[in-house]
């Protein structure tokens, strides 16, 4: 008897975007939180996309597209993001996912085309966890309530690199204080150190911002339009591979912040601010509050690791240190740091949460990073 065929590994075309929509609904049902499996035009768009490699893989007999997944980049930047990933319900355990995974990273890393791949991993299993673990990637961090599906989950932060990346970290000098234990479960996880960064005190907060309200426009392609006119490099930008889709500003016009707004997922990244990042860092706790009338239950920022200023900021307005990319974004001959600042105005409920063994110390330090924030310190009256 002859061996199963294995299946094979092909390009997505436009013509398999009807089949895609039916497997993300087989996968996720009506819940998907992003345009990626729904939205025809943006599927076409990503096909298309040289900085984008989608794959698929086709039942051998029948031909039917039985899994997909993609990395998304962008240009100027050598920083990819693995997304989509989906195997039918019908071939759950036969590889497809791992597959896949590792066709995308070949061609993507190992072909030096990017620095790093990241992926945003459900956490309700440890499958998913599993599958990028067998596939080079490594936990970065814990993204609590991060995603509104049938219910408030909590995301891991996993990241893949190519050889010699991590070796070629810039030093960063010091941290404030509430950082040191991320760092150090990342010292012992992934096997870099911060030897010699210094915990100091976070700086003071910022004096109240004026309690003027913030005007929330939604109008993506104005908001994308001007965002590109006033941030034409990316370095400026606090989140690459998310587009903003709302900005956020005062009565005066004094500031801009630029946020990527999920209505459907419950979600919300804060990608800049005009005229620079310290504008939102002293507005963080009204940005905060239209975001969450806005929907967004959960809000988080990508910071430099060697910005105190930005991340002592964060702190002050209940934002906390949830996960560390190290070697980040490449800047010259040398790789910079960054920080995943998250904060959650819903509660945090871990008891469905399934962490692997090398996720776990992660989780560790956001909950004991947490309670450090919110919980009041004991006084023992003598």
């Amino acid at each position: 008897m002859s061996a199963p065929t294995a299946p094979a590994v092909e390009r997505a075309a436009p013509g398999d975007i009807a089949e895609l929509r039916q497997l993300y609904y087989a996968v996720y049902g009506p819940h998907y939180p992003t345009a990626f499996g729904t939205d025809p035009a943006v599927m076409a768009r990503l096909i298309e996309d040289p900085h984008t490699l989608w794959l698929v893989t086709r039942c051998p007999r029948t031909g039917a597209l039985t899994g997909s997944a993609a990395v998304h980049g962008e240009p100027g930047s050598r920083l990819g993001r693995l997304e989509g990933l989906a195997v039918h319900p019908d071939q759950r355990g036969s590889g497809l996912a791992g597959l896949l995974t590792d066709a995308l990273c070949r061609r993507m890393l190992d072909a030096g085309r990017l620095d790093s791949v990241y992926a945003t991993v459900r956490t309700v299993s440890a499958g998913p966890q599993r599958v990028v673990s067998r596939n080079g990637f490594r936990p970065m961090g814990v993204l609590p309530n991060a995603v509104d599906l049938d219910s408030r989950e909590s995301l891991a932060l996993y990241a893949r690199y190519s050889p010699g990346v991590l070796e070629r970290r810039a030093p960063v000098a010091e941290v404030p204080g509430p950082l040191m234990p991320l760092l150090r479960t990342a010292e012992r996880t992934l096997g870099i150190s911060y030897a010699d960064t210094r915990a100091t005190a976070p700086a003071p907060a910022p004096s109240p911002a004026a309690a003027a309200e913030l005007e929330m426009i939604e109008a993506p392609a104005f908001v994308r339009r001007r965002f590109r006119d006033r941030f034409p490099d990316a370095a400026h930008w606090f989140y690459p591979l998310h587009t903003p889709n709302v900005l956020l500003v005062p009565g005066d016009g004094s500031f801009e912040v630029y946020a990527c707004l999920n209505r459907a997922g419950g979600y919300c990244a804060l990608v800049a601010g005009h005229p620079g990042p310290a504008v939102a860092a002293a507005h963080l706790e009204p940005i905060t509050r239209a975001l969450t009338r806005a929907g967004a239950g959960y809000v988080e920022a990508l910071l430099p690791l060697d910005r105190h200023d930005l991340l002592s900021a964060g702190l002050a307005q209940g934002f906390i240190p949830s996960a560390l990319y190290p070697a980040m974004r490449r800047e010259g001959d040398g790789f910079h740091d960054y920080v995943v600042m998250s904060r959650t105005t819903e509660q945090i409920d871990f008891r469905g949460l399934v962490a692997d063994a090398a996720l776990q110390p992660f989780l560790d330090s956001y909950v004991s990073a947490w309670a450090s924030t919110y919980l009041p310190s004991r006084e023992v009256a003598s």
